[in-house]
């Protein structure tokens, strides 16, 4: 009821108010009324007086007249008519000036009316919004309240209620009954309060974060109040994730996808969920090249394809209860392989900034690697994306383009040499993208990194937009394009300067005019030189949209001036104040390189350096580096995408190489040269201090001593552990205090002084060069009583050797207490897993000595092993259970390997992939019994260790074993057998007492010259080597009739007989020795072998003679091309320039002869084969030296071959049968190259053949065969096929005539039919006349024509192309196929040009002839047929 009375009240208010609005309007519409802050007006009081009743004296003396005086009494006052005649114009002028006054004090009036009007109305308008906001009040109150929250430890929450109230309530948060603070946990708790939403985010929940939180909402109306309970739940019982494998420094092609992952200990626990990625520090999101994952105990990134830019230090962070765990490692991106061969790689990082309308500037950075030779510039290319849309997310302009690929257009017409480059022509409102090429002698790398799209804008048309809040949220835009929309001519631009320059171009820059008006502006920009008053259009023909504009044409050395004028439609402005004097910039130079560049060992496979800057270093962008193994010179890339540090870890490097390195410095304007390089470093790993050694096991204890063992130190730091230290403390004790202040060299001690029952922990420090280690972890509380158990004590010393796939060694030492009795043998257990308490014996009965081989393992898996002693007694206490080992062979991993050496000495090798000057190699036998001395000698190099036998026996026989000093797991064994002595030993006899090894033994071969050569070959000798040659059982030396050749370094023996004869048969035997090594071989040279060789060395002899000079070394041959010519060819050899090349046919000399000197083709070619190319050829080729002939006869069968060849060649250029219509029915033809008789052709009609009918005609010539068919009906429609016989096969083309193609093929033989028949009957002239005749004057001429046509057809004459009326001076003739025109008397008027015009109904035709009339004595026109009579 009160909000209904509230309602018509206001309604009432509003009516009342609209009423005096309306009399308000009404009033100022009838009359002019006075506001109350104006005077009264005197036109109320007085009269308005015509000017032309006043004189001048009455208006001056206005003040004095009466208030109320008539007219009446001033007409009496009057003196003179002509006093009035003279003022009138002056009263005119007085009136007018009275009305503007009047005018302009009603506008003033209106005005302040107005304002008092709108006070009144605003002051209305806020009593009635005072009156609202009073009706609108109302408590507090909680629309959405609190609500109970459960979350996990570790998570982040967010507690949220809604209040609304008015006036608008204050809000207090509360847990567990005390207010809130939030300046005690800042970085945990954040509370927003947003249009009446109130919400408390609480970012990693931990148990004291739980309990009862309250809001309390107050105003003078009253207060509200909503709870909500929070409960966390903890995962301390559980166990949380750790890194468990991660990933590595990553290589990867440019362009290829990359994928890095990392697993944990353990399934991620909720509040483990968010692992976060970075590069360089920066957060990576998912994005469309971008894709994360994490699944379970798995976290990984995708990247889609990887470019330089993703080149960094990527890093994966977990969260954990108390903190953050980071992993990190770098991705190199590599280049992928060049556009061309010696391309320089592509550039990196292009920006894109400044963007306008039609202008953007592009940098980027040049790439590592300058290819075959350095980079000389860059190619600048874009291309347009079509623009989609263009929306708002979030505050946030998005923009949506289409995916597909435009083309990439090069944008420069000259390399660009700096890294920057302004880009203007562009069109406003257009998605581009942008990349980059290097360009080298070469040619042009492969491209950038195509930047994002960007839209070309104006970058300042936010600033011409003003967004006004009025009431109730709503909101009213206004923009400066509006408020200006009366500025019409522009005004000009201002501050115009450079904003770019370079040693190329100028980029100028200005503001644009204030106010712009609301037309669209563009700009002309004109330049002059410095000092100068002419201006020249710099932007000539291009239309400049933006305040930016590049200039490329302008002359070093030279200072120019610039303004600009703004235009729209209205016109163009004045120029604007001419810039500041401009010249192009110095060319940018290189930056120097760095220097002091320092390599550091840091791991086994990696190296930090370090360099120093040089001293100018404000445009240098980063640096590259470069690294190349010692000796090889092949440098290669590190980084392609420049280190902003002077520091930088190199991966990837071969453990135990050297490399030296070297730095580029790289700026805008490309890379520097390379520094000085680096020191050589060998790649290892620093040396640091030992990790903590393990398992210490008490060995021995007498009641006030105790003996230790230990397990030695996982890591020794890259330098041996030079010995340990030892600290022990007494039970109850919280002190530790040291034992030893010399160090223990090996890995047990004794330590004394002890007091007996009492119980005692230990623990030991490892130390080498770099200092002592971290301690072991404390010992078990060991009690110091005496041993007086039967059983032996535990081993001690358990360790791995020679770890493969399946199989492994162990290793131990005899425990130091035997017990009652000594030790005879040992037990293994071995465990599977790592903390496996379930242990399996692996030998049922003991074993003697203290190494075992374990074999049948389960390759990949995890075992540990321990070992008990046994004695008479029993089975002592196990020792301590070995590190958890995996079996699987070690990277590296190589076996002893036996032979023979060059000397014939047995050896026992073993290679090792890394190995430095400190490193030894350590022999035994039976893992523990030295190597004798006087029986084998151990030598180490670089690559490995050789133990070399002196004079191996049966006493040598045994397992011998190897491994690295500072790395026992590079170890390996080998069992020496019987069976091995056996075969080394016949071996090493073998190496002793060597045989030259023959490649090739007793060869014979005849030259073409006749000579004999009698030749083996052995592997290469030594110039020690010696040679003896036995013939018929004497030997035989070096005559001028047989030469003897000994080439020791490739083992060749030849003997060369310059004429064989009967007296070289017989035995050849060669006896080699070189060195120890021995051989000979023996050919036997006679009976028919000799007989032969013999008789192929004359031939060969003669047919050298023969070719000493000019010969043939092709004779003549034919064969047809598929051009169906025929090619006569011979080709000759040994030619000089005296040389001459002659053919014949049947005795007559051939001139159509192509002959090339220089390759000795000679070839004759016949276009069109006839009978009279039949005959027999003959070619001479000859000069000072000899002559040599070819004869190549085409006759009888060769004439038939041919002519097959050729009907084959012509059959195989046939064309598809086609169809061509006549006027006398269908002709179906096939083109060929050209047709000879030879070739018989027959034409098929379904599949039968064609006999000679009227209707049917066949046909051919030199190029088509044809078959004609004479008023076709519809019985000739089928399969047409006609067959071509070369002599040997059968070519076939077929035609289906029929359908669409008959159709087509008999509606073209009737039009064609129909044409003939009205060419037949067409009218013509058929005998025409000369084309000029020249006829005297005062002479007749007489033109006559002949014609024909049928019907006959009409004949006019024309005369200048108007037909001649019958005249007397003309008479006309008209017989049935004849026309004659007289012409009388001739005149010169009578010159012209005279035509006959004939027609009928089928056509026409018109024959000219120019008449040229000459007087008498005159020359006779040239050209001209004289006539007349």
């Amino acid at each position: 009821m009160e909000t209904r009375m509230v309602m018509q009240r206001e309604q009432e208010e509003q009516s009342s108010q609209m009423s005096h609005s309306m009399q308000l309007s009404s009033q100022m519409k009838k009359r002019t009324f006075t506001s109350s802050d104006e005077e009264p007006s005197y036109s109320d009081l007085y009269p308005i007086i015509p000017a032309d009743l006043m004189s001048v004296k009455e208006i001056l003396d206005m003040d004095n007249f009466p208030r109320y005086r008539t007219w009446e009494i001033l007409k009496g006052t009057l003196a003179e008519e002509h006093h009035r005649d003279k003022w009138t114009m002056f009263g005119n002028e007085a009136e007018k000036v009275e009305r503007d006054v009047m005018r302009n004090q009603h506008a003033l009036r209106t005005r302040v009316d107005a304002m008092a009007i709108r006070k009144q109305a605003e002051k209305k308008a806020s009593a009635h919004m005072e009156y609202l906001e009073r009706l609108s009040q109302k408590a507090p109150d909680f629309p959405i309240p609190l609500r109970a929250h459960t979350v996990w430890e570790g998570m982040t929450v967010t507690l949220s209620c809604t209040v609304q109230g008015c006036p608008p309530p204050k809000v207090t948060w509360f847990k567990d009954g005390v207010p809130l603070r939030m300046s005690d946990q800042p970085w945990n708790y954040s509370l927003q309060q947003k249009f009446g939403l109130n919400s408390l985010e609480i970012r990693r929940c931990s148990p004291g974060d739980a309990g009862e939180y309250k809001v309390i909402a107050k105003s003078p109306l009253g207060e509200a109040t909503t709870f909500g309970t929070l409960v966390v739940n903890s995962f301390k019982h559980e166990q949380e994730a750790q890194f468990g494998n991660i990933f590595l420094p990553t290589w990867v092609t440019e362009g290829d996808s990359l994928t890095l992952q990392c697993t944990f200990t353990s399934d991620l626990l909720p509040c483990q969920q968010d692992v976060t990625w970075f590069r360089d520090g920066i957060q990576l999101h998912p994005s469309s090249n971008v894709d994360i994952k994490t699944v379970e105990d798995k976290a990984s990134i995708t990247l889609k394809a990887a470019h330089k830019e993703h080149e960094g230090v990527y890093t994966a962070r977990l969260r954990t209860w108390d903190e953050t765990q980071d992993h990190s490692a770098f991705v190199y991106v590599e280049d992928a392989s060049a556009a061309v061969l010696g391309g320089p790689a592509s550039p990196l990082a292009v920006q894109v900034s400044d963007v306008n309308k039609d202008y953007v500037f592009l940098t980027w950075q040049p790439p590592s690697a300058d290819g075959a030779s350095p980079v000389e510039g860059y190619h600048v290319e874009r291309r347009r994306r079509r623009l989609l849309n263009v929306f708002g997310v979030l505050g946030e302009e998005r923009i949506a383009y289409d995916l597909r690929q435009g083309e990439w257009v090069r944008c420069n017409v000259h390399i660009q040499k700096s890294c920057h480059y302004p880009m203007f022509g562009l069109k406003e409102g257009t998605l581009y993208q942008f990349r980059v090429r290097a360009v080298n002698q070469a040619g042009v790398g492969r491209p950038s990194k195509a930047t994002e799209p960007v839209l070309t804008a104006d970058p300042l048309e936010h600033t011409r937009t003003m967004v006004v809040k009025v009431d109730r949220g709503r909101t009213v835009t206004i923009t400066k394009d509006e408020l200006e929309g009366q500025v019409k001519a522009p005004f000009p631009p201002t501050n115009v300067h450079a904003c770019e320059v370079s040693d190329t171009y100028v980029v100028l820059s200005w503001t644009e005019p204030e106010p712009r008006g609301r037309e669209p502006l563009t700009f002309f920009v004109e330049r002059s030189l410095a000092g100068k008053s002419s201006w020249e259009l710099a932007s000539l023909d291009m239309e400049v949209n933006s305040p930016r504009f590049s200039v490329f044409d302008l002359s070093k050395g030279q200072q120019y001036c610039f303004r600009v004028r703004s235009i729209n439609k209205y016109g163009v402005s004045d120029p604007s104040e001419p810039s500041a004097p401009i010249s192009l910039g110095k060319p940018q130079a290189v930056p120097a390189p760095p220097h002091s560049v320092m390599a550091i060992r840091d791991t086994d496979t990696s190296v930090l350096l370090l360099w120093q800057e040089p001293k100018e270093k404000d445009d240098i962008l980063g640096y590259y580096l470069y690294y190349s193994e010692i000796g090889k010179e092949d440098w290669k890339t590190v980084n392609n995408k420049p280190v902003t540090k002077t520091r930088f870890t190199v991966h990837g490097l071969k453990n135990r190489k050297e490399y030296v390195f070297r730095v580029k410095s790289v700026s805008g304007a490309g890379n520097s040269s390379y520094s000085d390089e680096s020191h050589p470093i060998l790649v290892k790993a620093a040396i640091s201090v030992p990790s903590a050694p393990s398992a210490i096991a008490l060995l021995l204890c007498t009641g006030s001593e105790m003996v230790l063992g230990w397990r030695a130190p996982a890591r020794n730091g890259g330098d041996p552990v030079r010995g340990y230290y030892l600290d022990q403390m007494e039970g109850g004790m919280k002190t530790w205090r040291e034992v030893n202040v010399e160090p223990a060299k090996e890995r047990q001690f004794k330590v004394c002084n002890l007091t007996s029952g009492h119980f005692y922990q230990f623990r030991v420090f490892a130390a080498n060069m770099a200092g002592v280690g971290k301690p072991s972890e404390a010992s078990e509380a060991f009690l110091c009583e005496k041993w007086t158990m039967p059983e032996p004590g535990c081993p001690y010393d358990v360790e791995f050797r020679e770890v493969r796939d399946g199989s492994l060694v162990l290793l131990w030492a005899a425990p130091l207490y035997e017990g009652r009795s000594p030790v005879t043998g040992y037990f293994l257990e071995i465990s599977q897993g790592d903390q496996s308490d379930n242990w399996t014996a692996l030998n049922e009965k003991p074993i003697c000595d203290t190494h075992y081989k374990v074999s049948g393992l389960q390759a990949g898996q995890t075992y540990r092993l321990r070992v008990s002693a046994v004695n008479e007694a029993g089975v002592g206490c196990a020792s301590l259970p070995t590190e958890p080992v995996t079996a699987e062979s070690r990277p590296g991993a190589k076996d002893i390997e036996i032979g023979v050496d060059n000397d014939g000495f047995i050896f026992l090798g073993f290679e090792a992939d890394e190995t430095d000057d400190d490193s030894k190699f350590l022999w035994n036998k039976n893992y523990t019994e030295p190597i004798d001395a006087g029986r084998a000698r151990a030598e180490t190099n670089k690559d490995g260790s050789v133990l070399t036998f002196t004079d191996p026996s049966e006493e040598d026989l045994g397992l011998y074993t190897v491994e690295m000093s500072d790395n026992p797991d590079q170890s390996s064994s080998y069992d020496f057998t019987a069976e091995d002595l056996e075969r080394l030993k016949e071996l090493s006899w073998q190496v002793r007492n060597p045989l030259i090894a023959l490649k090739s033994g007793w060869q014979v071969e005849v030259s073409e010259q006749g000579d004999v050569r009698l030749w083996l070959q052995t592997e290469s000798l030594s110039d020690a080597a010696e040679l003896r040659l036995i013939f018929n059982e004497r030997e035989i030396t070096s005559t001028p009739h047989r030469k003897i050749n000994f080439d020791k370094a490739k083992g060749l023996v030849e003997i060369l007989f310059d004429q064989l004869s009967q007296e070289d048969e017989g035995s050849y035997t060669a006896q080699l020795k070189d060195g120890r090594a021995k051989n000979q071989s023996t050919l036997v040279f006679v009976d028919q072998k000799f007989r032969q060789t013999l008789a192929l060395a004359h031939k060969n002899r003669r047919d050298h003679q023969r070719k000493s000079g000019p010969y043939f070394q092709e004779d003549l041959s034919w064969r047809v091309n598929e051009d169906c010519e025929l090619i006569v060819k011979c080709k000759v050899t040994n030619t000089n320039k005296d040389t001459s090349l002659k053919w014949f046919k049947e005795g007559a000399a051939v001139t159509r002869v192509v002959y090339d000197q220089s390759s000795g083709v000679s070839t004759l070619t016949i276009p069109q084969v006839t009978k009279k190319e039949a005959g027999s050829f003959r070619a001479v080729v000859s000069d000072g030296r000899g002559e040599d002939v070819s004869t190549l006869k085409l006759l009888d069968d060769e004439y038939d071959k041919l002519l097959q060849q050729l009907s084959k060649q012509c059959a195989l250029s046939a064309s598809p049968l086609k169809v061509q219509s006549t006027a006398v029915g269908f002709m179906l033809y096939c083109s060929l190259k050209y047709y000879i008789t030879y070739l018989k052709t027959s034409w098929l009609f379904k599949e039968k053949r064609i006999d000679q009918e009227t209707r049917t005609k066949a046909g051919s010539d030199t190029e088509r065969v044809w078959i004609e068919i004479c008023n076709p009906t519809e019985k000739d429609k089928g399969k047409y096929t006609l067959e071509m016989f070369d002599g040997k096969e059968t070519h076939k083309r077929d035609l289906d005539l029929s359908g669409q193609v008959f159709a087509d093929a008999l509606l073209e033989h009737q039009r064609l039919k129909q044409e003939a028949i009205a060419e037949k009957n067409r009218a013509k002239v058929t005998k025409g006349l000369p084309d000029v005749v020249a006829i005297m004057e005062g002479k007749s001429l007489c033109l006559t024509c002949f014609i024909d046509g049928e019907p006959a057809p009409e004949v006019i004459w024309l005369r200048n192309d108007k037909e001649i009326a019958k005249q007397t001076q003309f008479t006309f003739t008209r017989e049935p196929k004849c026309s004659t025109i007289t012409i009388n008397d001739v005149n010169m008027a009578d010159s012209g040009k005279y035509s006959i015009f004939v027609r009928n109904q089928y056509g026409s035709e018109k024959v000219d002839v120019t008449v040229s009339v000459y007087k008498h004595g005159d020359k006779l026109p040239a050209h001209a047929v004289e006539m007349g009579f």
